[in-house]
């Protein structure tokens, strides 16, 4: 696929991992503006409930206008990190790969991160080396709103983030909620384990997300 300009997202949907799983480079976004209800800072999982919404609270400017999502902080002022591992605890500890990759997620739910791009650059090079990818990455040197090779940002945007085709696999509880496609590349990784980055490769995407 060669080179993808990609988000920087709070785990990532497997969307999202299926390109940059394919690509050769991977350009990171830094100097977007942030914006809410996006992947910036949710996550979704399945939980015995359904699809679950993971969010890590941030701290707004209010009425003092945009800030770069590079320099966004995170409102560490309740244990939301607790709650966070809590709820992946309960989803996913029964499936097949849970306990092969605790410590290392665990890791960024112990750490005190104060601003929400350092979380999810940590975050992100967790996934990429339990995954197994080896695809060359930097960081945009600026923002473009037009770039003349595979863009992928707007995959940021929830209601963008839909899959186009279904990676099929066993969720924990798909014989109560069926299976729920494109929730975080952790829902992947917990159920299938090292198959998830010969899934992700394999994943059909469109020539344009």
């Amino acid at each position: 696929m060669g080179t993808v300009v990609a988000p920087l997202s709070y785990g990532g949907s497997v969307i999202l991992w299926a390109y940059l799983a394919q690509a050769e480079c991977v350009i990171l976004e830094k100097y977007d503006h942030y914006q809410k209800q996006t992947q910036r800072n949710r996550l979704y999982i399945h939980g015995a409930n359904g699809k679950l919404m993971l969010s890590v609270p941030i701290k707004h400017l209010g009425k003092k206008g945009h800030q770069y999502y590079k320099d966004v902080k995170i409102d560490n002022s309740f244990w939301w990190q607790g709650q966070h591992w809590k709820s992946l605890e309960a989803a996913y500890r029964s499936s097949p790969y849970f306990e092969y990759y605790e410590d290392d997620i665990a890791f960024l739910y112990q750490e005190r991160f104060t601003h929400l791009y350092a979380l999810n650059t940590a975050f992100f090079q967790v996934l990429k080396s339990l995954i197994g990818l080896s695809f060359e990455l930097s960081f945009s040197k600026s923002y473009e709103k037009e770039v003349a090779l595979q863009d992928i940002r707007q995959l940021q945007e929830v209601k963008k983030s839909q899959a186009v085709s279904e990676v099929v696999y066993t969720q924990v509880f798909d014989d109560k909620n069926g299976f729920i496609p494109n929730l975080s590349v952790l829902d992947l990784l917990f159920n299938e384990g090292p198959e998830s980055l010969h899934l992700l490769k394999n994943y059909w995407l469109p020539k344009k997300a």
